[in-house]
């Protein structure tokens, strides 16, 4: 037995055709959807990423000048003025003790 192709018929070719092309546009439609699609998040994720950047940074120079502020207010000068000018604290003169010892006649120390 020899088995004959049959061959198609052209409607049903260009229903096949149809198909197809069909098909294929909306496969390609699909495709350039999502590639939109992931290119609009990546976007976003790298805007996103560069203001937490530029949030750190800023971040990072308030904490720098509060560690500078501090360690100017650590300074025993600054304490001082501080104290005499908001506290309204006086200082006193240092005092000084002399303490002369004479010896007695006759005893010994």
């Amino acid at each position: 037995m020899i088995l004959k192709k049959k061959r198609l018929s052209k409607q049903t070719q260009n229903i096949i055709q149809s198909i197809v092309f069909f098909t294929s546009t909306v496969a390609v439609i699909i495709s350039l959807i999502i590639y939109l699609w992931v290119y609009t998040e990546i976007d976003e994720t790298i805007l996103a990423i560069e203001i937490q950047n530029s949030t750190l940074l800023e971040l990072q120079n308030n904490i720098d000048e509060i560690k500078n502020e501090i360690e100017s207010l650590n300074r025993a000068d600054v304490i001082a003025k501080k104290a005499k000018k908001e506290l309204g604290m006086v200082f006193t003169q240092p005092e000084t003790l002399r303490i002369t010892v004479t010896s007695v006649a006759g005893a010994s120390i």
